[in-house]
């Protein structure tokens, strides 16, 4: 089965989905468009109108692509329900009227578990779903499938079941798509996108192109991407995904406990990587929630330093706006100096910033930005601020609970209104979700033949958020080189939690987890805690740590001589 994707995330290439029909042959196209926060986004779109709650840009998809696909015999599959796939349902068939054509819609639901207060008064409470729900409903002849919060990798599981007749105990199987679906569920992040390689890709102008999977009958599976496509799909692009906001080695989903440490890559032609060798478990006990809470409103402020004493200007400016600042939470971060006789004013210059949160808006509101604005031509020379005052914004705060499955009803709503409660697995994993598989800490052996260098001198990094946990990946590049098994060694040897600390210092009171994976060249860091209580209520400079990796490459280590 040749399955492909066109989004990674709400917002993503409108373009995708025809792009992706046009492109070459599929037999299904996912599109992934939930997030934990989106999730937040879409709770507050419910607030100001119920019969919303879900992505309202594939809705204009399905409306510029629904013959194309009918007439291809490309089903759809797509988590653009979120909190209401009953509602985005209804709007597809109604779209499809319109267009004069029939397409059978199904929709799979349960994932709402607001029901179980599991924090009282929460916006959003949405369990994570398999992919058995899908699967039942393209068994059912459904074209199009949408669900709410299944995992991002089930929509790839649910049509790779149904497409093999694979049933809940197939681990292996499972746990092969499993890769496959988290390989593709971020769309161009697996050709090119956010890839800290990416002066190796072709430079020809074409956006990349989103990526598919062939995916055989035993979880085997082959990743590529349509011809003349931008981008590339090789060994680290694939692997820079692959370790993409993942915890331990054992990666839990709904359906199966997929053993990433059994995960083979190769590159077996140009724009296609084949993945083997996945072994899969039961699946957890219970399942994990995403609860979203309107935590209250935030502002920012951000002054510009310009020229000489720095920290005398911020020290100042700092001590009069104090008094003013009435917000439960206040931080303050600044820039790096700017380097002495610059060529340029901006050069010359850093930024301070004053970040304040608080459950009510007042102490966040004109109360704070007034007061900064009076310092206009009261304070430190060179006073300006980067924007005008601006309103306060709502933030929300991200948990994670686990529920047991009995407390979850996951539920198909059939094209012809038929219910089918999907039965839960019957055989469990004993793993927690939230256990870790910590390698005993050693660091690298230094001698007389070292020199410092870039961490990312032979080393990739990618990185993401986990709520309110940084994910950081790092592994070797595959350049073909002969001394990649030495460099695997060494950077396994390398990264502990210890040094992890010591070249993240905002890590440094923080729990830090390593797990080796060396059939991938490399290893997952979990740093716990780093984004506090999630993007949406981060006041860290990288809400998501999107940019942790490359900072992590930047920092210069010992390397033996031998290794560069």
């Amino acid at each position: 089965m040749r399955i492909g994707n066109c989004s990674g995330f709400y917002g993503d290439r409108l373009a995708a989905m025809r792009q992706m029909l046009e492109g070459g042959q599929l037999d299904y196209l996912t599109g992934d468009y939930l997030a934990e926060l989106t999730m937040l986004i879409l709770g507050r779109d419910t607030m100001k109108n119920p019969s919303l709650g879900y992505a309202k840009t594939f809705v204009r998809q399905v409306e510029d692509c629904l013959g194309l696909a009918l007439e291809g015999g490309v089903k759809i599959v797509s988590n653009a329900g979120g909190l209401n796939p009953a509602g985005l349902a209804d709007r597809l068939r109604e779209v499809a009227k319109g267009l004069g054509l029939d397409p059978a819609i199904a929709h799979v639901e349960g994932d709402d578990v607001r029901a179980l207060d599991l924090r009282p008064g929460a916006l959003t409470a949405n369990a994570y779903l398999g992919g058995f729900g899908i699967a039942a409903a393209l068994n059912a002849g459904a074209d199009i499938v949408v669900t709410g919060r299944v995992t991002d990798a089930s929509l790839v599981v649910g049509p790779a079941a149904a497409h093999h007749g694979w049933t809940p105990t197939s681990y292996d199987e499972l746990a092969g798509a499993v890769v496959a679906g988290h390989v593709l569920e971020c769309g161009t992040q697996a050709t090119g996108g956010n890839f800290s390689g990416f002066k190796t890709l072709p430079h020809d102008g074409l956006p990349l192109g989103f990526p598919l999977a062939e995916i055989a009958a035993d979880g085997s599976s082959v990743v590529t991407k349509h011809a003349g496509t931008g981008g590339a799909v090789t060994v680290d692009t694939v692997t820079a995904q692959l370790l993409y906001e993942i915890q331990s080695t054992r990666y839990l989903n709904p359906d199966v406990t997929t053993l990433l440490d059994s995960v083979e890559l190769a590159q077996v032609e140009r724009d296609r990587v084949s993945i083997t060798g996945v072994r899969g478990e039961a699946p957890p006990e219970r399942l994990k929630v995403c609860v979203n809470e309107l935590g209250g409103f935030r502002n920012t402020v951000e002054l510009v330093l310009t020229g000489l004493d720095i920290d005398a200007k911020a020290d100042w400016v700092r001590e009069q706006l104090t008094p003013a600042l009435t917000a439960s939470d206040v931080s303050w971060t600044r820039t790096a100096l700017p380097p002495a006789d610059a060529d340029t004013e901006e050069g010359a210059s850093c930024l301070l910033r004053c970040t304040v949160k608080d459950v009510a808006a007042d102490p966040v509101g004109r109360s704070f930005t007034g007061a900064a604005v009076e310092l206009a031509l009261g304070s430190y020379p060179g006073f300006t601020m980067t924007g005008p005052p601006a309103a306060p914004t709502p933030y929300g705060v991200y948990r994670a609970e686990y529920v047991d499955r009995s407390a979850v009803t996951h539920t198909v709503v059939h094209a012809d209104g038929r219910r089918e409660v999907v039965a839960d697995p019957t055989e469990f994993s004993e793993t927690d979700p939230r256990e870790g598989l910590r390698p005993s800490p050693y660091p690298a052996p230094l001698d007389s033949l070292t020199r410092r260098a870039p961490l990312g001198s032979f080393v990739h990094a990618r990185s993401g958020d986990k709520g309110g946990d940084a994910n950081l990946g790092l592994w070797v590049v595959h350049d073909g080189s002969e001394k990649y098994a030495e460099r695997v060694t060494w950077l396994t040897k390398l990264i502990t939690p210890r040094k992890v600390r010591e070249l993240l210092p905002e890590a440094a009171d923080l729990d830090v987890e390593v797990h080796v994976l060396p059939n991938l060249g490399g290893v997952n860091v979990l740093i716990r805690g780093l984004l506090g209580d999630g993007v949406a209520a981060s006041t860290r400079f990288d809400p998501q740590a999107k940019g942790l990796g490359e900072w992590m490459r930047s920092r210069v280590v010992h390397v033996q001589e031998g290794l560069l």
